[in-house]
This record gives C-alpha cells, sequence and structure tokens, in this order.
C-alpha cells in the first residue's frame, strides 16, 4: 500500500498533491488539513473527484479508514497514484 508521512506530505507542492479528507462531517469540522472533503461512505460513488494527474492522500482521524480507502480505490478503480496519511490528522495536529 502507498503511504505518506505527515513530514513528507508537508514537502509536497501544493499544486501537485489533492489531499481528501475522508471522515464525518462534525470530525472535519473540528478541524482539518487544507483538503476536499468527501466522507468515506461517499467516496467511491464520488470517483470522478479524484485527481488522476495528481499525488492523492487521503486521511482519516487515525490512517485506519483512509487505508481501506485506498485499498478500495486501488482494487475497484485501479489508482496508482493515492496514499494513505500514516497516522491521519491526529499525526498532524501532533507535529503543532
Amino acid at each position: 500500500m502507498n503511504e505518506i508521512t505527515i513530514k513528507d506530505l508537508l514537502k509536497l507542492e501544493k499544486n501537485k498533491v489533492q489531499i481528501i479528507d475522508i471522515r464525518e462531517k462534525y470530525e472535519y469540522e473540528n478541524g482539518h488539513i487544507q483538503s476536499i472533503h468527501i466522507p468515506m461512505g461517499q467516496i467511491l460513488e464520488s470517483k470522478q473527484k479524484i485527481s488522476n494527474d495528481k499525488t492523492v492522500v487521503i486521511y482519516c482521524q487515525s490512517g485506519r479508514r483512509a487505508a481501506a480507502v485506498v485499498y478500495m480505490l486501488k482494487k475497484k478503480f485501479n489508482f496508482q497514484n493515492v496514499y494513505n496519511l500514516i497516522g491521519g490528522y491526529s499525526a498532524y495536529k501532533n507535529l503543532k
């Protein structure tokens, strides 16, 4: 599985990465990385919103749900450019 750390994510050029938060609305509203919000339950129906020409980083609170989504996107739609953010939003918050 493709994975990326928060430190490596922050090094990427902003115009070459798409960040997707798959947490529930209430989680997103409590704080998020600058990203688009597509809840986990809607991600497979929203594949047209996922970039084909950028590095796509998917995150949740801890990385577990995002890992499942990355797996599903690769298996079902053959996305090769999707990455799970190791540690999720919690890793991001711990940097601050």
